[in-house]
């Protein structure tokens, strides 16, 4: 008998899944990425109050100085009456809202960079310890973290703490994805791969709705009284570790390596040949989404900033995200009927088209502008249901965690450095949307040049 032979032999037989506990990763990754959502949420929405506020405590602004200023500012916008605000606080203010503005993109590039740093270690931790458990850790580490952010004391505390927090949202994904794509195979894969994609936005919806009730506004003094609700997830987490049930895929893969003496993953494995062009493409096309939703979508929402009509702002965000979780809910099913290649391309194609058209011959004025914004959210949302189907089809079971977390976290780094370059991008082209918007949308071509570098993964099983 051969070594192979006896090393099969010799490893123990993993029980199949229940329906029961199929459903239960469902629920549970689902809810995971779900409050993943509420992160990225709170990331946009408190870290300029909490900004202001520990910069007061720390003593580099005068906090309550500069919001009275600023809603002098604002106030004599709206009564076109100047005299309401002196040369000299304007200039104060300015400064000041420089120190702001630096932080905020501070505090925005640790959530980036912090899910980027946790799409590697978790992605690791995933392929060693297992998925379930690797996921639970995540959830434990990102509503662990939110809680103790809401203590911070100084910006320093709060960045290195959020940074922290969102390694548990960088892992999460990974995990989640690895799990539900081994535990659901067949048919049910891309339904299941349009609901994970889906379920962050939803996540972020609905905080940024419960933001909307007076008791939750979130101001420089309440801020912090918000990071509760990163915090909920906790039981979630501890949940998980106890009650989700590990990859079979995943258990056979570790038994057989045990029985025949093989060495685990290594985390530098991905980085080599031959899995090297493999990570180099799957970060190439996760790249393009989450930029490309910066460099279009974010423009033509501070595009749509209009002085006399200031919820004309809200309507487009609400216009792009509805669209949007339709999109990601179908992504997985039209990369399943399309082929992942094809489905991959025409999406680009028809973002890029849609967003050079609307910025070079629309405006916020044009009657027809929030059908176009609408139209660019569904198509870049059919990315992020699209991306936890193919993704896990890149990498073998050994490291299909740790790949999948890296491809899809790692383009986060290269948005971080597009988030520091927002000033000089509004300077040089002099607050200019239309123009920004009609150079940053090209990042779409780059997705139609990097998916014909990818296999085909739809027509064979995962591999093991």
């Amino acid at each position: 008998m051969s070594d192979a032979t006896s090393a099969t032999a010799s490893a123990p037989v993993v029980a199949p899944l229940t329906t029961t506990g199929r459903y239960i990763i469902l629920v549970c990754a689902f809810l995971g990425w779900f409050f993943c959502g509420f992160h990225m949420a709170i990331t946009s929405m408190v870290m300029r109050p909490a900004a202001i506020d520990l910069l007061g405590k720390a003593g580099a602004i005068d906090a309550s100085r500069f919001r009275e200023i600023s809603l002098r500012i604002e106030q004599s916008i709206k009564s076109d009456n100047p005299a309401l605000v002196t040369p000299e606080e304007k200039g104060e203010q300015k400064a000041w809202n420089g120190i702001v503005i630096r932080w905020i993109s501070w505090l925005t590039c640790s959530f980036l960079f912090g899910a980027a740093t946790g799409g590697l270690l978790f992605g690791r931790l995933g392929d060693v310890i297992g998925r379930s458990k690797a996921m639970a850790l995540s959830i434990v580490t990102y509503s662990g973290l939110a809680g103790a952010a809401q203590y911070a004391q100084s910006p320093e505390q709060l960045l290195v703490l959020w940074f922290l927090a969102c390694t548990g949202v960088g892992g999460m994904w990974p995990n989640g994805v690895a799990l539900l794509s081994e535990a659901w195979a067949g048919l049910s894969r891309p339904m299941v791969a349009g609901l994970i994609g889906t379920s962050a936005n939803i996540g972020i919806y609905v905080l940024s709705k419960v933001a909307d009730f007076e008791q939750y506004k979130i101001t420089p003094d309440t801020w912090a009284s918000f990071l509760q609700f990163g915090a909920w997830p906790m039981f979630l987490g501890v949940f998980s570790l106890i009650a989700v049930p590990e990859s079979p895929r995943w258990l056979a893969s570790r038994h057989a390596a045990r029985a025949g003496n093989v060495a685990g993953p290594g985390m530098a494995e991905i980085f080599r040949p031959p899995l090297l062009a493999t990570t180099l493409v799957g970060v190439a096309l996760a790249t393009v989404p989450i930029i490309g939703g910066w460099g279009s979508a974010n423009w033509m929402i501070s595009w749509a900033d209009l002085p006399d009509n200031p919820l004309f702002k809200a309507k487009v965000l609400q216009s792009r995200s509805f669209t949007g979780l339709v999109g990601s809910l179908l992504g997985g099913w039209i990369g399943s009927l399309l082929g992942r290649r094809h489905s991959y391309f025409v999406v680009s194609l028809a973002c890029l088209g849609i967003a050079q058209y609307t910025f070079w011959y629309s405006n916020p004025r044009d009657p027809l502008f929030l059908y176009w914004v609408g139209a660019l959210g569904f198509f870049s949302g059919i990315y992020f249901g699209w991306l936890p189907l193919f993704l896990p089809e890149l990498f073998p079971t050994r490291v299909r965690s740790m790949g999948a977390g890296v491809s899809f976290n790692f383009g986060r780094i290269l948005t971080a450095v597009t988030v520091f370059a927002t000033g000089a991008l509004t300077a040089y082209f002099q607050n200019d949307y239309a123009r920004m918007g009609q150079v940053t949308s090209l990042i779409f071509a780059v997705g139609m040049v990097a998916i014909l570098f990818a296999p085909e993964t739809g027509r064979r099983p995962l591999e093991d």
